[in-house]
């Protein structure tokens, strides 16, 4: 047999795929479906190892369930509007089509090489007018039903990337896409009201068993949900009302200073009464320079009292000073907070910093008996109400309702529900990316595009100045058109969407990624979705993740698809590092994929990834795991001459019995790991031992066939993992077909169980020997076998028995006298 030539086979079967279209999906009503898909990618211009591993993991579930009998959707397209490419264009000269598509090109030709199952008749790239067509109308379907509106914000800006960034883009106050310093700005801005389904993304997790418990739980805290009560405190001298939102109604006596935002606006509404305004202003600006997670996190907290205004508690009227601390973020309630400092710790730290009154208003023990105080710190936990008037006495767990239903009838506050999540903003200041289909007209207002019109093209025309305008500003052509309303003149709205919008749908148009008339065939969406098995990174779970589910529920809501998840399971895969490090271009320690493969192959950069750790783990990369890879690679390959070579010695039914058998535990066990427990570096393992075993087996071509059955399944096995290979040596076994789409071997129960078993024999609690039984032989038929056993007997003669103890299958304890 000559040595493995991975570059030929390699190519020789991409190359029949591809004519033979063996991944494309058909329509078929009838039949299981499976519907197998990977995080959608950013054409950056290169593979890195992690997309090698992404692409595998998911590569495995498509073809195991293939071979399975199963019609799998596996499709792939390309993520291709955003920042990079606009960034380019202003850099390099070059237009950001250009720059996009010349990416995809390549791009597509690396993942070929891997010999990824995809449909590649499916593929399509968001930055195309067939693709975002339907993100604008969506888009106007949002704005009819109300889930679309316009307003001045406070936004986190960018000034490298020169563009809006929602929350979630900002970490640590820095960009996620260039780590920059961001800013705040006040701009006026689109966005989609998420936050009316805010309940719904939380109480749908039941339907999520499949996924990771980390991301539900990542969700369930970015959402967070908390209930309370909105409480209004009058202020001094202005006639004007601060509402506060609280979830510790049951400690209202015990506020004793009131904290705005810096951003709230109350502070400009009082300004004439605030007698030190001016340095509100400064600590205000100062605040803006802050990303929220700054301010958050902040362990000694700042502020300062706004002075000659006052808050007056409700409770007890009582006036009490009112500060503007960065701690406390426009984002979360009303952007005010009443500080109860006997019971927050975060108030009682702030209280002795400003010298502000501490009152105790529950008082509890500790497991001594002991009444805790107030004075060294904070008491937070439970127990009974004191300094609260006629609620005195009260069980502080029972307070939250008696009190807010109190609030409610005195007319000054009400229990509500207050949410983290906040609406999303998808107002993007740039020009690659889909044009939000708006016109605002002097006499009509702001009215959408009507959908006859639509796609809203990109203009060609633009200048990239990187100034922070909008480069559609720059063309005339696109700016300038007529209101669709009155007729009159009117102008185009020159935001773009952010590109989570074009991923947040993209896995439905799949389905139909064809269809020129309407978004995709509910039919057909209906057949393939949900999704049965998502694969994507973890750092999606608060952004992605949350504005797909949202996202389908919308469109369950319109009517297009039935079900209220977009995504059966999901399967979160870990980093790859080199020498513990993540690998990163900026870093220099990135390993190209195409080095791997042109020295050794798709199929070995495929299996080392799949089997150096499990898929939810980091994998560290390493070149001699690489190199043991490639090694079991080419023992596969000589394992075709081993079984076929002439075995002068025959095979008895034990010997044939015991390879068969590891053959089925092997099925077994490969099988298992790859359907249900997700750990492809034990089922590859598992067939390792199993090709050791054959090349242990003395009996080849002397057996019945029992060898070469063996190795057969060992290629259909490994057919997942490394594919090229496994469809060349089936082709040497005289199968005619693909390996891809043969049936996946099924395990025989009844043929992993040992025909015969070794038993030892006590007697007076020492080895005497060892007996052979079959499986399963009963203590009379036993007890016949060691009457006859040479070794054994002797040893028994005119001696009296006093104890016979059979374990089933595991040791026999003889007493005697």
């Amino acid at each position: 047999m000559t040595d493995y030539n991975y570059s030929e086979v390699e190519k020789k079967w991409r190359k029949k795929w591809e004519e033979d279209k063996v991944f494309e999906a058909k329509e078929q009503q009838e039949g299981e479906k499976y519907y197998c898909l990977v995080m959608l990618p950013y054409p950056s211009g290169n593979l890195h190892m992690g997309h090698v591993r992404n692409y595998g993991i998911g590569d495995v579930f498509a073809r195991f369930h293939k071979m399975k009998g199963k019609n799998v959707l596996h499709p792939i397209g390309w993520d291709a509007f955003g920042l990079p490419a606009e960034n380019a264009a202003i850099k390099n000269k070059i237009h950001p089509a250009k720059w996009t598509k010349q990416n995809i090109i390549r791009m597509r030709e690396q993942l070929k090489v891997l010999g990824i199952s995809y449909d590649w008749s499916r593929e399509f790239a968001t930055c195309n007018p067939e693709y975002y067509r339907w993100n604008q109308w969506f888009f106007i379907k949002m704005w009819e039903r109300g889930l679309v509106f316009r307003k001045r914000a406070n936004v986190n800006w960018c000034p490298s990337c020169n563009t809006v960034l929602a929350n979630e883009q900002v970490s640590n106050g820095l960009c996620w896409r260039c780590d920059s310093r961001t800013e705040h700005r006040d701009l006026e801005q689109w966005f989609i009201k998420i936050t009316d389904y805010a309940d719904e993304l939380l109480e749908k997790h039941k339907q999520l068993s499949g996924w990771p418990e980390q991301v539900l739980s990542m969700q369930k805290d970015w959402i967070g949900k908390s209930f309370g009560a909105e409480i209004e405190f009058a202020l001094t001298g202005t006639g004007e009302k601060l509402k506060i939102f609280t979830t510790r109604p049951d400690t209202l006596f015990g506020a004793t200073f009131v904290v705005v935002a810096p951003e709230h606006k109350i502070i400009g509404e009082i300004k004439p009464r605030i007698m030190n305004y001016n340095e509100v202003a400064e600590y205000v600006a100062e605040s803006g320079r802050k990303s929220n997670i700054e301010r958050a996190s902040c362990k000694e907290k700042t502020g300062i009292r706004l002075e000659g205004v006052n808050a007056i508690n409700p409770v007890n009227g009582k006036e009490i000073p009112i500060f503007t601390a960065d701690y406390v973020l426009t984002g979360y309630g009303t952007g005010a907070i009443m500080a109860v400092p006997a019971h927050d710790q975060r108030d009682w730290e702030f209280a002795k910093k400003y010298n502000i009154p501490i009152v105790e208003v529950i008082r509890g023990n500790d497991s001594c008996g002991i009444t805790q105080s107030v004075d060294e710190n904070a008491y937070e936990d439970e127990g009974v109400l004191v300094n609260s008037g006629q609620f005195n006495g009260i069980k502080s767990i029972e307070a939250f309702g008696v009190i807010s239903e109190w609030i409610e009838k005195q007319g000054f506050g009400k229990k509500t529900i207050n949410f983290k999540l906040k609406d999303w903003l998808i107002s993007r200041r740039r020009y690659w990316g889909t044009p939000i289909p708006m016109v605002h007209c002097k006499i009509c207002g702001t009215v959408p595009v009507p959908e006859k019109d639509l796609p809203v093209m990109l203009p060609e025309d633009v200048e990239f100045t990187g100034e922070g305008e909008s480069p559609l500003k720059s063309s005339e052509a696109f700016v300038n058109v007529k209101c669709p309303k009155c007729g009159m003149d009117a102008e185009r709205e020159t935001d773009t969407m952010d590109t989570f919008v074009d991923s947040s749908w993209y896995y439905a148009r799949y389905c139909d990624a064809r269809n020129s008339n309407m978004a995709f065939d509910a039919v057909k969406a209906n057949y393939w979705m949900p999704v049965d098995q998502y694969v994507g990174g973890i750092e999606h779970a608060c952004m992605h993740l949350i504005y797909s589910r949202f996202w389908h529920k919308v469109m369950r809501d319109l009517g297009i698809v039935k079900h209220d998840e977009p995504f059966i399971n999901l399967l979160t895969q870990g980093m790859v590092t080199l020498g513990g490090r993540v690998m990163s271009k900026s870093k220099g320690n990135i390993v190209s994929p195409d080095e791997i493969i042109g020295k050794y192959g798709a199929d070995t950069a495929r299996l080392f990834v799949l089997f150096a750790s499990p898929p939810q783990k980091q994998l560290d990369w390493s070149m001699e795991g690489v190199e043991g890879c490639w090694r079991f690679i080419n023992r596969i390959w000589r394992l075709f001459d081993v079984v076929h070579k002439k075995s002068d010695i025959p095979a008895s039914e034990k010997n044939k019995n015991d390879i068969l058998k590891i053959m089925h535990q092997t099925i077994k066990k490969v099988t298992i790991d790859i359907e249900k427990e997700f750990q492809f570096n034990t089922a590859i393992s598992s067939i390792m031992e199993f090709v050791n075993a054959l090349y242990a087996y003395k009996y080849h071509s002397n057996d019945g066939g029992a060898s070469v059955e063996a190795y057969k399944t060992v290629v259909l096995l490994m057919s997942p993992f490394t594919p090229h290979i496994c469809e060349e040596i089936w082709e040497m076994l005289g199968y005619r077909g693909y390996i891809s789409t043969y049936p996946w071997p099924a395990f025989d129960e009844s043929m992993m169980k040992q025909s015969s078993i070794e038993i030892p024999v006590q007697i007076n609690g020492k080895l005497r020997g060892k007996i052979m039984i079959s499986a399963g032989t009963d203590e009379d038929e036993i007890k016949k076998i060691i009457e006859t056993n040479e070794k054994i007997a002797p040893q028994l003669k005119d001696k009296k028995i006093e104890k016979f103890i059979y374990v089933k299958d595991k040791i026999i304890t003889i007493s005697v006298k």
